[in-house]
């Protein structure tokens, strides 16, 4: 009766051990799978280099915020129109923000937030189109107010300086919207897609209404850059 019973027993040790060592292999499987994913993922994203569209766009439209919350600050502190006024600080706030926004990005990569390059290098051979020749020229933000122009706005008063602003401010809208939806061509980066088309629907509907306040002025917009 021994032998019957210690049969089974023997078996049994026998067959265990396969099921056993199935469960490491199929965890180390999923694992492997898991960290392949993981690579996947962050070799797509990856950190952008010095000279990559996403760093030379945030770099240049940091610049171009600082200049359009410092025509804004120049305005608000020469009319006493509340539409003119809620309309400046809708700017200061919004790209004082953002600019907050592309700092933070540069430190985030390990960047520099100034470069040796000319500003808009990063579109250079980049045209909305595809052609290299509709690309702004580097060394030049489209839009950016020039000094002298800047010296008028400090200098101007009145319905003058609410015309000037507008004008300014229109242009300078256009070539912001222009850099915006250069970076969504040149882009793959969600974060910075998602704020240049923010960019683009922001200063759009803005655009609007200050074409809209230029003409009951009497006045038009400058060409576009």
């Amino acid at each position: 009766m021994s032998t019957d019973i210690d049969a089974p027993g023997d078996n049994a040790v026998e067959t265990a051990p396969p099921a056993r060592r199935r469960l490491p292999i199929l965890g180390l499987v999923v694992v492997l799978l898991a960290a392949a994913a993981l690579v996947l993922f962050f070799t797509r994203q990856g950190t952008p280099a010095d000279t990559s569209p996403d760093a030379g766009f945030a770099r240049d439209m940091g610049v171009h915020h600082a200049q359009a919350v410092e025509m804004s600050f120049i305005l608000r502190d020469k009319t006493s129109d509340e539409a003119l006024r809620s309309l400046a600080y809708d700017i200061i706030t919004t790209q004082s923000t953002q600019r907050g926004i592309f700092m933070g990005w540069l430190q985030q990569w390990g960047l520099d937030q100034s470069s040796d390059r000319p500003a808009m290098a990063w579109m250079s051979g980049h045209g909305h189109g595809g052609a290299a020749t509709s690309a702004p020229t580097p060394g030049t933000m489209p839009g950016m107010a020039t000094e002298e122009e800047m010296n008028r706005l400090r200098q101007a008063t009145g319905r003058d300086a609410e015309i000037l602003f507008l004008q300014l401010m229109i242009r300078h809208h256009q070539g912001g919207v222009e850099m915006a939806e250069g970076l969504l061509k040149l882009s793959d980066r969600d974060e910075v897609r998602a704020l240049a088309q923010h960019i683009v629907d922001g200063q759009n509907a803005e655009i609007r209404t200050m074409k809209d306040l230029l003409a009951k002025r009497g006045a038009q917009p400058l060409p576009a850059p």
